[in-house]
């Protein structure tokens, strides 16, 4: 049995990761209902950039890297918001989604041409040690960013729920048109959205950077926040947390407990298929809002 909670708890850990993630294209989706395929993108230019800040080009402090980045972070949501999304305002969400696609390989292209190619190391200098809690090893690396996640989901959904602006954004989640026409600027609700989102990939691109090197291979991490979303529902961040606990453990203990016997790569498909299951039954995903279009 302690065996079983050392493989649960690491999984649990993984998940937080895939949460983080997943709460990105949760924040854009509820503010403006686009799938922004470009979150995994964003995620490596936050990575990429801190490692600019703190290594390659300026040796900064950790602190002031860190801001630094949240700064081109925001850049990137004003210029995402202002050059890409305002002239497809009002525009089929498919032309909004594929948009998308453009911003995540012009990240990427722009993260070559400064950064270069090759994989690097991001050291935060935290500890991944094992610790012993009630008899289970768990890593101290591990345990931080799950405090992290953990304040950071605690911040949004107050943010969300108790301000002026939080309130705001849902209200244009809700209704685009009803919003603009209480005095609501869409625009500047994309803005802060996006800025946000910047922020929580900022988070998600430094704890896989430091986990598995900042590398452009971290894009596809998007790929398995996926599942995640469909589990959790589009746009509820309770959701995104819980369904990537579910994930990330799933995957872990399928991987240990049953892969040995079908030959392993259980982590690879396991998340897909636990979310066509959801789908079956339930199409708004676990903690969705359920949406019905009389026509």
């Amino acid at each position: 049995m302690t065996f079983f909670f050392e493989v649960l708890v690491t999984g649990l850990m993984v998940g937080i990761m895939y949460s983080l993630v997943a709460l990105g294209f949760v924040l854009i989706f509820k503010a403006s209902e686009v799938f922004n395929m470009a979150q995994g993108a964003m995620s490596l230019f936050a990575g990429l950039a801190l490692v600019g800040f703190l290594d390659q080009y300026l040796q900064l402090p950790l602190w002031l890297a860190l801001l630094c980045t949240v700064a081109v972070m925001t850049i990137w949501a004003y210029a995402i918001v202002f050059i890409v999304l305002k002239p497809l305002v009002a525009r089929p969400p498919l032309m909004l989604f594929m948009a998308t696609f453009g911003v995540a390989y012009l990240m990427e292209g722009i993260g070559q041409s400064i950064y270069g190619t090759q994989a690097k190391g991001l050291n935060l200098g935290i500890p991944d040690t094992p610790i012993v809690i009630g008899g289970i090893f768990m890593s101290t690396f591990d345990l931080f960013f799950t405090g992290v996640a953990a304040i950071l989901v605690i911040g949004l959904v107050w943010f969300f729920q108790k301000t002026r602006t939080g309130r705001a954004l849902r209200a244009v989640s809700d209704d685009h048109e009803a919003a603009l026409s209480v005095g609501i600027p869409l625009l500047k609700a994309w803005t802060i959205t996006w800025i946000v989102a910047g922020v929580v990939a900022t988070v998600a691109g430094v704890a896989w950077g430091t986990r598995l090197g900042v590398q452009f291979s971290l894009t596809y991490i998007a790929l398995k926040s996926l599942p995640v979303l469909i589990i959790g529902g589009l746009d509820s961040i309770p959701g995104a947390i819980i369904a990537g606990l579910i994930v990330g453990a799933g995957e872990n203990l399928g991987e240990v407990f049953i892969g040995p016997y079908v030959g392993g790569g259980i982590q690879t498909f396991f998340p897909y298929l636990l979310a066509l299951i959801v789908l079956y039954f339930r199409p708004y995903g676990l903690f969705g809002k359920e949406i019905i279009e009389r026509v």
